[in-house]
């Protein structure tokens, strides 16, 4: 990583502005929380990825210095660092997770110091590959997560939206609140055993066709007993998409026109390179498919209950209809903001997205049981 070495004082370190010793001293203790964030999940870690993680709160130290060096005296006064890196701080003490990854991801996206002429000049740049080495390493997470997790958030979101749409239509059409209240039980089991059913299907299929199209090592075994000159092997490796060459040269040396220093038991990748073909990266990121669908059931359970805990309670008519939508618009904000810190971007983006997506959906069932209802609730 690049190194930022602090200059020598300027004229205006000497005699810092007010402004100029309030806006380095925040700088100041960014710099330490963000050193302590990468130490704290650090000792969680081993191996490379503790390495990682030591090295970014070296690079964090040095900046820290350059502060320190231009605050001089005033550096003895210490300020608490912004909410953001107190909350990062905070999680990392608890979690040591991707989640906490991301959040750092964002906050080295965020840096000043392109714009502030009292950073160093390598500062800035230091900052933009802080943020892609913690995009590496969050994506380690992000793959692991991503199967079980897509299938926790959908079906949360998909049980939140539709019982909130079932419970809001039915309601505004006039009908009982005992109605109302077992229309939204038979919406949340129906949703849910359906979500959970469609998951298993889904991922059980995308593995299934996964391993349908790894390559085998048939060719191992039938080589020996091929046909010299009519040899079908070179089609295996022009099926694999090498080309003509790259095939025919494959298949001679499989049947033992010259050998290699290759490892036989290797399989060529369709651009030709040598090395085992590994699914497995591939099978985690698509999830397991119990895994996915008892994600997708619980977490739709989850979602559809909460539209209809206000009738569960005794509420009646718009009352229970409100509290419904402030429930679901809490629970939306939050799962959209979840998405959010996971993907890098902007977790109050993510979650009005959500929540405008929700509430439209519910809205139109609540017009078109106005319209279609025999009563006023």
């Amino acid at each position: 990583m690049p190194s930022s070495a602090a200059p020598e004082p300027s004229a205006a370190a000497v005699d810092p502005s007010p402004d100029q010793i309030r806006r380095w001293r925040r700088y100041l203790a960014d710099e330490i929380a963000e050193g302590d964030i990468y130490r704290q999940i650090a000792a969680r870690k081993d191996g490379a990825e503790r390495d990682i993680l030591l090295g970014l709160a070296e690079a964090e130290r040095r900046h820290e210095n350059h502060w320190r060096t231009l605050l001089g005296e005033h550096a003895e006064k210490t300020v608490r660092p912004s909410v953001h890196r107190i909350l990062l701080r905070w999680l990392a003490r608890i979690f040591g997770s991707v989640f906490v990854l991301a959040l750092a991801q964002r906050a080295e996206s965020d840096s000043p110091y392109a714009q502030d002429q009292d950073a160093a000049p390598g500062m800035a740049a230091d900052e933009a590959i802080h943020e892609e080495v913690v995009r590496g390493l969050a994506a380690r997470g992000r793959e692991e997560l991503a199967g079980n997790f897509r299938a926790a958030v959908f079906g949360a979101n998909d049980g939140l939206v539709s019982n909130l749409a079932l419970v809001m239509g039915i309601g505004a059409t006039g009908v009982s609140n005992q109605v109302v209240l077992f229309t939204g039980i038979a919406g949340l089991l129906a949703g849910a055993l359906s979500m959970g059913a469609g998951e298993f299907v889904s991922v059980r299929s995308q593995r299934e066709l996964l391993d349908a199209s790894s390559p085998t090592q048939i060719t191992l075994d039938a080589a020996r007993d091929l046909d010299l000159d009519q040899n079908e092997l070179e089609l295996v490796y022009l099926a694999r998409g090498m080309d003509r060459e790259d095939a025919r040269h494959r298949a001679q040396e499989r049947l033992g026109y010259f050998s290699c220093d290759c490892n036989p038991a290797f399989s060529a990748r369709p651009d030709g390179s040598q090395g085992p073909v590994d699914r497995s990266a591939e099978h985690r990121e698509i999830g397991n498919a119990w895994g996915a669908a008892l994600s997708s059931f619980g977490f739709f359970s989850s979602g559809a209950i909460i539209p209809v805990l206000p009738y569960i309670f005794g509420l009646t008519g718009l009352t229970a209809v409100a509290v419904a939508a402030l429930l679901v618009g809490l629970a939306l904000l939050f799962t959209g903001g979840v998405v959010g810190l996971l993907s890098g971007a902007s977790p109050l983006k993510r979650g009005v997205r959500q929540l405008l997506i929700g509430f439209g959906a519910a809205a139109v069932t609540y017009l078109l049981g106005l319209a279609f209802g025999t009563s006023v609730a």
